[in-house]
């Protein structure tokens, strides 16, 4: 009798491992994810315009004796890490809920349309209402991203099939580019805005303040803690409706909660750092391909991966050039291009 050809098993998840070596094996990759992180954490602090020593930089973490350099460590180098940290948890958190319950593996909010309807009511709220800070940005921002997610599934859910994969991204992709002309028509007619806008508009980490990390902290640490809490009901749907409901998860209650994370951190992080791409897309990807198809293993490793890649997107910025600093949003979109182009020829990444 001739012998079926064997299956080989995915990276990083081999489907010859018992449960425990699995599980041990995906809990050690996410330490040295975190090492990776914590180092990064260090050279984002220590790299800048102005060489400072690393000793130097480590005793400004914790005394602030009053100089020059200790001033630049506290108020900018830190608050920007500490922000990059934040704002990539969560896109790489909401790329992987949204990517679920869409169940659509090259979904993600700025092909959606999420972060161009937060783009969008943040530079309204800039321009037209006067607002500046981020507390009162961020729910300018939240509503703009609420209002185009429901407005993209209404337009992906009419006619026959209902919110197919196909129609998501199309709907989203028209949303985007009319919020786009929006953006431009706002921004071309008052010069103030477009001063303040101009660099937010690419995605950046620089100029942001020790303020910023307090206001954004609550937003984002709720929205991470709902995305991990709801891993395993959108692993139940995963099998199906019924399947799910069967194993008493609620469909619709499991949407609109996911729909309400995506919101709380794109929003969050879009007024915070403007709209960064491709993060919410290629690090989903990448978690998905070491660790399956599990939610509850996709999400962490996606919370640590996404702040990785913009840490290192943002470092890379500050020495690539010598003259200035190239945007961390310019750094991800040059990073995540190729690598989306690469899923998407990849015919076995068409479905979860």
């Amino acid at each position: 009798m001739s012998r079926s050809p064997e299956t080989s098993p995915a990276p990083g998840a081999p489907a010859r491992l018992p449960p425990r070596a699995r599980t041990l094996l995906r809990g050690g990759g996410l330490l040295v994810i975190g090492g990776v992180l914590l180092s990064l954490v260090v050279v984002s602090t220590w790299v800048g315009a102005k060489d400072t020593p690393p000793s130097q930089v480590w005793s400004a973490l914790w005394t602030d004796d009053g100089s020059y350099s200790t001033d630049i460590i506290r108020e900018l180098r830190l608050p920007r890490t500490v922000v990059g940290l934040m704002v990539g948890a969560g896109l790489g958190a909401a790329g992987a809920v949204m990517q679920a319950l869409t169940r659509n593996p090259l979904a993600d909010p700025g092909l959606l349309g999420v972060n161009a309807g937060a783009s969008a009511a943040v530079v309204f709220g800039t321009g037209v209402v006067g607002l500046a800070t981020f507390t009162s940005l961020v729910w300018f921002s939240f509503l703009g991203a609420a209002g185009v997610t429901v407005l993209v599934y209404l337009l992906g859910a009419s006619g026959r099939g209902g919110p197919t994969p196909v129609r998501l991204a199309l709907a989203g992709a028209a949303v985007s580019a009319s919020l786009t002309g929006v953006i431009a028509g706002l921004t071309v007619f008052d010069a103030a805005t477009y001063d303040y806008l101009r660099f937010w508009m690419v995605g950046s980490l620089a100029g942001r303040k020790p303020e910023l990390v307090l206001d954004l902290l609550p937003f984002t640490a709720v929205g991470l803690v709902m995305a991990l809490l709801l891993a395993r009901p959108l692993n139940s749907l995963a099998l199906g409706e019924e399947l799910g409901r069967a194993l008493g998860t609620k469909p619709a209650r499991t949407r609109i909660v996911g729909l309400i994370v995506v919101t709380l951190l794109c929003g969050s992080a879009t007024a915070a750092a403007g709209p960064i791409g491709f993060v919410g897309l290629v690090v989903p990807l990448v978690a998905r391909w070491l660790t399956g198809p599990d939610l509850r293993w996709v999400i962490p490793y996606s919370m640590l991966l996404a702040p990785v890649l913009l840490l290192t997107s943002d470092i890379l910025g500050r020495v690539v050039s010598p003259e200035g600093e190239l945007e961390a949003g310019a750094v991800t979109a040059l990073v995540g291009a190729p690598v989306f182009i690469a899923m998407v020829r990849r015919r076995k990444e068409a479905s979860l």
